[in-house]
């Protein structure tokens, strides 16, 4: 699946991945290939990403919201802060 992370400033992320996981506002939650598709609001925390090539990314962020439709996953963050 594709994932974007974009911040008001510039992107932050482009890529093939395997998994995504999320801060969201009800809790943290996970998606992989094929996930329903959804639409949430995140709060304060870690995005935990695995990239297709098996590296693990960790970003920081102050909220946002995340959006998943086709295989395509697009985070519309506050800010952020790569760890």
């Amino acid at each position: 699946m594709n994932l974007t992370i974009l911040s008001p400033e510039k992107e932050i992320f482009s890529g093939d991945v395997k998994s995504v996981k999320v801060p969201g506002s009800a809790g943290q939650f996970e998606m992989l290939d094929n996930h329903a598709p959804i639409v949430a609001s995140l709060a304060k925390g870690e995005i935990r990403v695995l990239t297709d090539k098996g590296e693990k990314v960790v970003f920081n962020v102050e909220g946002g919201f995340v959006e998943m439709l086709n295989n395509e996953v697009s985070l519309l963050v506050s800010s952020v802060r790569e760890d």
